[in-house]
């Protein structure tokens, strides 16, 4: 069994088109996707931020 992990670049208005069209494009089975989140600080208060995804491909 092999597998392939792929980084997908996303930000905050882009993130479920940029999901959908990457997992439509795939061959193998989706094993898992993994948020890199960062903590932030603004103005309000401790917030968190998406800057890229992983996902776990297990290929044929």
């Amino acid at each position: 069994m092999k597998y392939k992990v792929h980084k997908l670049e996303v930000n905050r208005d882009n993130m479920q088109e940029k999901l959908e069209w990457f997992l439509n494009r795939l061959d193998g089975e989706i094993v898992s996707v993994i948020p890199n989140v960062r903590p932030t600080f603004q103005f309000m208060g401790a917030t968190a931020k998406v800057d890229y995804l992983l996902i776990v491909e297990k290929l044929g």
